[in-house]
């Protein structure tokens, strides 16, 4: 396929190579894709192993209900939407958002979650999660993913695909926060980060606490490597230091959390932006946000060693990032990560190139935004030889949009 994004990145990578100044080159092209979202937002993208491309969002049906749909994408055609679950009661935010996944081993096993209100509180609410046999035809009855049967948050889930027809999801619990109904975050206890497998039948194994203080409400990301499951996520110290963080599980034994990179942010509420970790074999690469001393920056590392050690991070913002991060492998060692930047006329999302020797490539500016949290988070995925996008659009009406970078 001619002009595709990667070949575009390959040229580009063999000009600069031996070059400190950057060739002109002609930018991929964003293709926009006609999205069938009538009014909605919180959009998310997964590809099967196989490639197959799927959209999930959550349209707004009216003040009180919500409905969690997906679509794939055929001949660079969203398919017509499938309705996975309608809701009153649910917890909808702008950054912690339904999800999708297809089963490593069965193309047609599909799992999704959302959250749910459980209580009185405006922060009680529980993860569940729905699963297909037939290719998202049909959905059974949603289970919750965590046992612990208390009223508080559960929340940014990361679904991850394993062999042996199991789904691994890492998650933020807040069961020792209080456990009581309040309007208000109770902090007489830490947030968790913990961690579970369930399959087709819904049964759930091997729960696990993670970590037993992190930060209350940013993303977490989840990858595998060939030595086992790395999860990415903000750790919360004591002195209420709030850096990204990646803990491993090889064998059958978790590692010790370990910073990616000390950047000493020390912040007293959440800043509500998380990391995106991806792997193929031993290569990892990791964007995250940070803004030590008020300097907010958008950063790149990268491992080569199934993410026991990163390199020094690459920094890839222009100056004024508002976070919203994502990434995906392009190569060994090289990847493509985007992030929302305030412009003089509100926001932009813009991506880069970046590999662990440098920045390398012009920003793509990928479409214009608004810096209000109703824009939501960006979401980016690979599919073969080509990247899609997605994100909220807020107009008139609130719409999903996507696109593919040619």
């Amino acid at each position: 396929m001619k002009n595709t994004v990667l070949i575009c990145i390959i040229l580009l990578m063999v000009s600069c190579q031996n070059e400190v100044k950057k060739e002109p080159f002609s930018p991929p092209i964003v293709a926009a894709i006609s999205t069938p979202c009538q009014e909605g937002g919180e959009p998310d993208l997964f590809v099967s192993t196989s490639g197959k491309s799927y959209l999930s969002w959550v349209e707004y049906r009216d003040d009180t209900t919500d409905v969690l749909m997906f679509s794939s994408l055929e001949n660079d055609q969203w398919s017509a939407p499938k309705t996975i679950a309608t809701g009153n009661n649910w917890f909808v935010n702008w950054a912690d958002f339904p999800s999708l996944a297809a089963y490593k081993n069965n193309a047609n096993h599909l799992a999704a979650h959302w959250l749910e209100t459980s209580a009185e509180g405006t922060f009680d609410y529980d993860i569940h999660i729905t699963q297909s046999i037939d290719g998202g035809n049909t959905w059974h009855p949603s289970f919750i993913l965590h046992k612990d049967g208390i009223a508080s948050e559960h929340g940014f889930v990361s679904l991850l695909p394993l062999s042996g027809n199991r789904i691994f999801a890492t998650w933020l619990d807040g069961r020792n926060m209080g456990g009581k109904s309040q309007n208000d975050h109770d902090h007489s206890g830490a947030m968790t980060l913990r961690a579970a497998t369930f399959d087709i039948q819904g049964n759930l194994y091997d729960e696990v606490e993670l970590d037993n203080r992190v930060c209350d409400c940013c993303s977490t990301s989840a990858a595998r490597t060939d030595k086992g499951i790395i999860v990415a996520y903000r750790n919360r110290s004591e002195e209420e230091i709030r850096d990204i963080y990646v803990i491993r599980k090889e064998g059958e034994k978790w590692t010790k959390p370990k910073a990616v990179f000390n950047d000493n942010w020390h912040i007293s509420g959440c800043p509500v932006n998380g990391a995106s970790i991806k792997a193929e074999g031993q290569h990892v690469a990791i964007v995250w946000f940070s803004a030590p001393d008020d300097s907010p920056e958008v950063k790149v590392a990268f491992s080569t060693d199934s993410g026991e050690t990163f390199s020094k991070p690459v920094r890839i913002d222009n100056g004024q990032p508002m976070g919203r991060v994502d990434l995906v492998l392009l190569d060994k060692g090289e990847a493509l990560a985007s992030w929302m930047e305030k412009t003089n006329e509100g926001a932009a999302i813009k991506a880069t190139r970046v590999n662990s020797r440098g920045k390398i490539g012009e920003d793509i500016n990928i479409t214009s935004s608004q810096a209000s949290r109703q824009s939501g988070f960006p979401r980016m995925v690979k599919s073969k030889n080509r990247v899609i996008f997605a994100w909220t659009e807020v107009d008139s009406l609130t719409k999903v949009k996507t696109a593919i970078l040619k």
